[in-house]
């Protein structure tokens, strides 16, 4: 905790006003009139007004002094993390030639009344390539495939898409005309089969393309030939990866339909459905965005030639991207381009060096420092006297307003032709507001003490978060000998989780990403002490349903009520904002039934909880385990949300009605 600062001079103008006045009793007894009215008091509030200013400031200097040591040891604040997401940009109609969308591409979400649009960038440059449908192949499980475009040619022939009884392994293969990594594909698909046995909703199918890699699954937009069991069309995400190969002789850009094994109770094929003709073309493509807006030629100035000049971006903070500034100035041979380091410790006095602070935007030059025998030593180069400098590109913009919910970015702010629609099919999330003074303050002293080393748990978790600040909790732990062997350090993530739009998570929001656990992983690695193991994942989830039976006062819609109760469970039981304290679920805390009851008690329209019973869920299966009044949770167990149950009681009106939320959480 910071220590707190001295208050040098608590007094106040009305104090020095009536100090002023007994002092004048004193001195000039003869003077009687201390009325506001009288021209002498004027005089006295206007020297107590300046008194009182000076004060202020004079007690501003702990915290000027407070800063300064803050300086002195190298704190400097974290600037904002921006969120990014993907954008699908979708196409008007197929196109006969190939369509790019630019590096720097903006959208944005819809402007109200209450809100300002978020804005996005592309971060790469996408090309929608053309395509279409070359050959159509079928392989049965453990054999070579066999060509059917020629059958497909034939109006009067269905072709089997698998073997006459269909085996997990099975597969059809569609060969376009060339590869279209990150692109949507839809596939035009007519078929004519009855009762080919499996449920449309869920059939036992995948759809992958062929990448550098091998096989990847392709994510399915829309199926509307149920699993090819009627005709329709299928549109794909193709992975980045995606590239030409040869397959039975024949080259192109490989799509199969495999069929896998059915899960438990979920229905099979008994026949082999069939393709009577296939089309396939590119309707769109996705794009990396960054909430972020790109600021190019920006002139900052002349250089004075002196070493440690400093100069300041119009528009900060700056997205740290590599390098987060192209700066460049004006020399004999034209634009100069110079390297952003984090330091000056090992610039020469001829490397075009210059540092920039993301939080402020403030880019400085290599200082000139004096060595111990009296010279001087330059730290980077000093840019020559009068030379232009100018920021080529930056981006600046970052923050927590950038974690939007899913389908959220809808506008399409650079004009693109023949692109009709933007979306982003995921939430954006990773934006973090940049750090306060007061929260610099706070961190000063932890970080004094760790001093770039994990030794105790608190030490790990300082570090993980400033490894991944996006990162929505992380806590560690002592790691369980027996799993994880001595010595061992369990760190858990939580990532960052935009709830859909009515408040719900999905449970693989709440699972965090490779890159982020090797991101973590790495930086404390370094930091860590010889001989300590070291553990990062996620915590376990614990699924909990709540099957809850409420009364509703007279004339309440019993509608309402159950929607209030829904949202009132999933924010009680979220495990990154509920809780008492509203700041996640703790780690490790049992959930019991009073509880519950007492949350579903406080809500408008209910006059009377009737029952509350607890059932464990798996969040990956739907399983769900006996009722109970309490379920205990593991110190790196959270909570989970799982399709609660709700019924409702009303007068005859309103209806008596159980319902549940209809998806799980």
């Amino acid at each position: 905790m910071a220590l707190p600062s001295p208050n040098l001079d608590d007094r106040r103008f009305q104090q020095f006003v009536d100090d002023a006045k007994r002092y004048i009793q004193q001195r000039a007894p003869e003077w009687t009139d201390h009325n506001v009215s009288d021209p002498g008091i004027t005089l006295v509030e206007t020297v107590a007004h300046m008194a009182d200013e000076i004060v202020y400031r004079l007690n501003r200097v702990p915290d000027k002094n407070h800063l300064a040591f803050l300086d002195l040891v190298g704190i400097t604040l974290f600037p904002p993390s921006a969120a990014r997401t993907e954008v699908t940009f979708w196409l008007s109609a197929p196109q006969e030639e190939p369509v790019t969308v630019p590096l720097g591409t903006e959208v944005a979400t819809s402007r109200t009344s209450d809100e300002e649009a978020v804005v996005f960038s592309t971060e790469v440059e996408l090309v929608l390539w053309n395509c279409g449908l070359k050959h159509l192949m079928v392989q049965r499980r453990g054999e070579p495939a066999l060509d059917r475009t020629h059958d497909l040619a034939d109006d009067a022939k269905d072709v089997l898409c698998f073997s006459e009884s269909p085996a997990p392994g099975d597969c059809m293969l569609l060969g376009l005309t060339g590869a279209v990594p990150h692109c949507a594909v839809t596939l035009e698909l007519d078929s004519r089969v009855d009762g080919v046995g499996v449920d449309p909703r869920q059939p036992p199918l995948v759809w992958e393309a062929w990448t550098e890699d091998g096989w990847q699954l392709c994510e399915v937009d829309r199926d509307g030939t149920g699993g090819l069991n009627r005709p329709g069309e299928v549109i794909l995400h193709v992975p980045g990866g995606h590239v030409l190969s040869r397959n039975a002789g024949q080259e192109a850009g490989w799509l199969r339909c495999r069929v896998t094994e059915p899960h438990p109770g979920q229905p099979f094929y008994t026949t082999s459905p069939t393709v009577r003709s296939a089309e396939g073309f590119t309707i769109g493509g996705t794009a990396p965005v960054v909430h972020a807006e790109t600021v190019y030629d920006e002139a900052l100035g002349e250089s004075t030639g002196l070493p440690g000049q400093r100069l300041r971006l119009a528009h900060g903070p700056v997205v740290g991207d590599t390098p987060p500034v192209l700066l460049q100035t004006a020399e004999h041979e034209g634009w100069t381009d110079w390297q952003v380091v984090p330091h000056f410790a090992a610039s020469g006095p001829d490397d075009r060096h210059v540092t920039v602070d993301a939080a402020t935007g403030e880019i400085a030059f290599g200082p000139a420092v004096r060595e111990p025998d009296g010279s001087l030593r330059q730290y980077g180069m000093a840019a020559p006297k009068g030379s232009p400098v100018r920021a080529r590109s930056y981006r600046t913009g970052g923050g927590r307003a950038g974690n939007v919910a899913r389908g959220a970015v809808q506008v399409l702010r650079t004009s693109i032709p023949y692109v009709s629609e933007v979306v982003n099919r995921e939430a954006a999330r990773g934006g973090v507001d940049g750090e306060t003074v007061e929260e610099a303050k706070v961190r000063a002293p932890i970080t004094l003490r760790a001093q770039e080393r994990a030794v105790t748990l608190r030490d790990y978790e300082e570090l993980a978060r400033r490894a991944a600040p996006e990162t929505a909790r992380i806590s560690c732990l002592e790691g369980e000998e027996s799993e994880y062997g001595a010595y061992a350090v369990r760190v858990l993530v939580v990532p960052q989780a935009i709830p859909d739009p009515g408040g719900r998570l999905r449970f693989e929001q709440l699972v965090p990403g490779d890159a982020l656990l090797e991101r973590i992983t790495r930086h404390l690695d370094e930091r860590r002490l010889i001989g300590t193991r070291l553990a990062v994942g996620p915590p376990f989830y614990q699924g909990v349903t709540v099957v809850a039976t409420v009364h509703a006062f007279r004339g309440v819609d019993t509608d309402l009520v159950r929607r209030r109760v829904h949202d009132a469970l999933y924010q009680h039981l979220d495990p990154l904002t509920g809780g008492a304290d509203g700041k996640g679920w703790p780690f490790g805390r049992p959930v019991q039934a009073g509880e519950a009851f007492a949350v579903l008690q406080r809500i408008p329209g209910v006059e009377l909880v009737d029952e509350v019973m607890l059932h464990p869920a798996d969040p990956l299966t739907g399983k769900r385990g006996e009722a109970t009044n309490r379920i205990d949770l593991s110190p790196p167990s959270l909570v989970f949300s799982f399709d609660h149950r709700v019924r409702v009681i009303g007068d005859n009106s309103t209806g008596d009605k159980e319902r549940g939320t209809g998806s799980h959480g």
